[in-house]
């Protein structure tokens, strides 16, 4: 089964293990981290990869700072 992987990686603050499931629900932030938004982002990429049929992670990249997103897309066939 092939697939595509969209990954994407910062170097902030990252997304501790216990809140990466909820960082998808709508309006929901991880408090302390200093950082501006509508807690929205997350929600909408779930919503858009599900529509596809794809699958969103979260890990914490190999360089052990920030946060590394995928989105993985199923070949159609």
């Amino acid at each position: 089964n092939e697939s595509v992987v969209l990954a994407v990686e910062d170097d902030g603050p990252g997304i501790p293990e216990e809140e990466r499931e909820r960082v998808f629900e709508r309006f929901y932030r991880v408090l302390g981290t200093g950082e501006q938004g509508s807690g929205l982002g997350l929600p909408i990429v779930r919503e858009i990869a599900r529509s596809h049929r794809a699958a969103v992670a979260i890990e914490t990249p190999s360089s052990g700072v920030g946060t590394l997103l995928t989105v993985t897309f199923n070949r159609l066939v």
